[in-house]
């Protein structure tokens, strides 16, 4: 069964079904709103370059520093003020230093820090440590100096001073020194290398975003106007400053850019802890062979050169995947369409015309045909819909209307074209006729130009009748009549007699059928009287899903059988279930 399933859904194509609303307004505003979306889709794919394929950069970094300053009554170089780091991409300047020389391995007072501060022996202890110690105490409460007593220790003495920074910096005309950055970068996926030094690189350019935006000399403290802080500031307690290398290059020869711009940010907080400050220490080696040391704690300026950017090329790969991916986004004006019109239908509910046949052809409600009934008045041109259970007589019950689907009519000669029913009246229906069938015809056709009759009312008709042509019951749901109010029955039109009860025109139906169907049978009866119940349901109801549950009315159901009667007189009637 599931096999089945799955091959018959191979052979089988779904489509879903569309209205198309005849109207300018909506018309012109879904034409709009295509257009918008178009011209949206245009405009992202060219500003976010969604025709392009992308690849992220590599790159390697160098830096060059250089410059001289006198301070101090001594000369600082680049072997002085530069210190490697051991962070990838960046370098040090520095810029203030404080400086504790010859240090040798002694027991001195501590530095007064809180800690630190004693009165008597008793407040320090042997082979104590604090984490801001220099060294390890001894035990002994001693002068520091005429305001303080510290505990001793052991350590490098001189302890080193732990207040302020000198201000103004020490180095504070580093500013005027200069870096040569040199960046090489490479997009693996294009195979495609590039540097930051121009081709005619002037070697005495410096960097200005305005003149000379490509140049890679920067002047440390342009550097820091640049990143929005003042340098003398900066230099006493120093801090970071991110050097940003963006490269965004556009690889396609017919637009070509890929020059690196360049940007800079202070990453270290100027008002939590602010600066970057490390020590190092230089050792000597006396005459007597005892070991000394000179202990620097250096403030300056770490630099980080920060690459990044991404190179792009066309790929027609890339424009159909992002297209294919925006085309959803048509489906957008239909659902605002919709919206709208749902607001409208809403707003005008019982007023516009257009509204009410939309809101009809869109919505198409499945029923449980057990639970629903159809029924046409002749003096009402829709069809009603009844919903079960039944509390009164199916003529009095209240429904709501519903659409019907005609078909066209006219005899069962209609099933071949003039001329075929030229050949058809020569080869068979000719033999076939007799000089009485032949009056038969004339008679129905003459009927047919011939007014309305009106049939006698019966007497006896029940309540719930209105053309006085049906008979009683007990049943709800066969309490109908062809008619709403008093008039006459439609059994009595030319039209019932001709399209219902002809036998001329049900039998070119059967045999329409079945070419080979025996007219002498004696099962003839029943069905010539099924096929007329069915014509009368197409003839009023139309052609739809459940015409099976269309019920005719008593009067029309009750001539239909006396023109066709069963041998036995036992009628099933309308099935409920």
């Amino acid at each position: 069964m599931g096999v089945s399933v799955c091959l018959e859904g191979l052979t089988q194509y779904d489509s879903p079904k569309y209205i198309r609303t005849q109207s300018v307004t909506w018309g012109c505003l879904k034409g709009f709103l295509y257009l918008t979306v178009a011209v949206s889709v245009c405009c992202i794919v060219v500003i976010f370059r969604l025709h392009q394929e992308v690849d992220e950069v590599n790159s390697s970094v160098h830096t060059n520093v250089k410059g001289v300053t006198f301070t101090n009554d001594r000369i600082w170089d680049t072997a002085e003020y530069t210190i490697p780091m051991q962070a990838t991409n960046s370098f040090f300047v520095m810029t203030n230093i404080i400086k504790t020389e010859n240090q040798l391995k002694r027991n001195c007072p501590e530095y007064p820090f809180v800690k630190a501060v004693c009165s008597s022996d008793n407040q320090c202890k042997n082979g104590s440590v604090d984490i801001h110690s220099k060294g390890i105490q001894t035990g002994r409460c001693v002068v520091y100096n005429a305001t303080f007593k510290t505990c001793e220790v052991n350590a490098w003495c001189p302890v080193q001073y732990m207040g302020e920074p000198p201000e103004p910096a020490i180095l504070r005309s580093s500013e005027d020194f200069t870096v040569l950055i040199k960046n090489n970068i490479k997009f693996p996926k294009f195979n495609y290398s590039i540097p930051n030094i121009p081709k005619n690189f002037n070697t005495s350019c410096t960097y200005n975003k305005t003149i000379f935006p490509f140049c890679p000399i920067f002047r440390l403290g342009n550097i820091v106007q640049e990143a929005k802080q003042k340098f003398s500031e900066m230099a006493v307690k120093g801090g970071i400053i991110a050097i940003r290398i963006n490269w965004d290059c556009n690889l396609d020869s017919w637009f070509y850019d890929c020059r690196p711009k360049y940007g800079f940010q202070r990453l270290d907080d100027k008002n939590i802890m602010p600066g970057f400050h490390f020590r190092y220490a230089k050792y000597y080696k006396l005459p007597q062979g005892e070991e000394q040391r000179t202990l620097y704690k250096v403030y300056g300026i770490r630099f980080d050169v920060i690459v990044f950017g991404t190179g792009r090329k066309f790929n027609i790969i890339e424009l159909i995947k992002n297209i294919g991916s925006m085309i959803s986004y048509f489906g957008l004006v239909a659902s605002a369409i919709e919206v709208v019109l749902s607001v409208v239908s809403y707003s005008n509910s019982g007023k516009s015309a257009l509204c009410k046949i939309y809101n009809r052809k869109k919505y198409e409600t499945v029923l449980n045909p057990s639970q629903v009934m159809y029924v046409s008045y002749v003096d009402e041109p829709h069809v009603t819909l009844i919903k079960k259970p039944l509390k009164t007589s199916l003529q009095h019950a209240q429904g709501s209307i519903v659409e019907s689907h005609p078909v066209k009519f006219c005899d069962a000669g209609s099933c071949c074209t003039t001329e075929s029913n030229e050949h058809c009246d020569n080869e068979e229906s000719e033999p076939m006729r007799s000089t009485e069938s032949n009056e038969n015809d004339d008679n129905e056709q003459y009927e047919l130009g011939q007014p309305l009759r009106q049939g006698a009312s019966s007497p006896d008709s029940p309540k719930w009748c209105c053309c006085g042509k049906c008979l009683p019951t007990q049943k709800y749901h066969e309490q109908l009549c062809c008619r709403r109010k008093k008039g006459q029955c439609i059994t009595t039109s030319h039209w019932f007699q001709q399209l219902v009860l002809s036998s001329r025109t049900l039998k070119k139906a059967l045999l329409y059928k079945d070419p080979f169907l025996d007219l002498t049978d004696g099962n003839i009866n029943n069905q010539m009287r099924h096929l007329a119940y069915m014509q009368y349901v197409h003839w009023r109801f139309g052609s739809f899903d459940l015409e099976d549950r269309a019920v005719i009315p008593s009067c029309c159901r009750w001539k239909i059988r006396d023109t066709y009667p069963k041998v036995v007189n036992n009628y099933t009637g309308f099935k409920m279930e």
